[in-house]
């Protein structure tokens, strides 16, 4: 009896093992794949920006973004804001940045359901960029950024 018993609560671990491994790895995959959209989405951003494309910069935003840009030292320490319809205005109005000076490195930190963080470093600057998986795709929601 105490073998059976045993042999039932070994087998009853791996079953349970086995159940928990796949979810496991179905969520590594969709990490893995949310991860590359989310890059593909801060790639639209900051290419959109470099190119002066506002369709590409606008496909990016969530309809709610807004961008927080801290700048100055000390007492000149100073903060201003600027929505997704400005940042689509200014793009819409703006210069191509020249390909030497397009440089920038995409990291996505977080991933968490449908929220994730991300960070863009560029020469100039440094954002902090959170996104919310909207309709099935991800969207930048705000972005905290940081002049070098």
């Amino acid at each position: 009896m105490k073998t059976y018993s045993l042999a039932c609560s070994v087998c009853l671990l791996l079953l349970v093992g086995l159940v928990y491994t796949k979810p496991a790895a179905a969520n590594a995959n969709k990490s893995a794949s949310d991860s590359d959209a989310i890059r593909a989405t801060v790639n639209d951003y900051i290419q959109g920006y470099y190119t002066a494309d506002a369709a590409r910069m606008e496909r990016a935003l969530h309809p709610h973004y807004l961008k927080h840009t801290i700048s100055g030292t000390g007492d000149n320490l100073r903060m201003t804001e600027k929505t997704g319809p400005q940042m689509i205005e200014d793009i819409r109005s703006g210069q191509p940045v020249p390909v030497e000076k397009r440089h920038e490195q995409i990291t996505v930190l977080d991933v968490n359901g449908d929220i994730a963080s991300a960070k863009l470093v560029t020469p100039g600057w440094t954002d902090y960029l959170t996104l919310s998986k909207w309709d099935g795709q991800w969207k930048i929601v705000s972005v905290v950024l940081r002049e070098n």
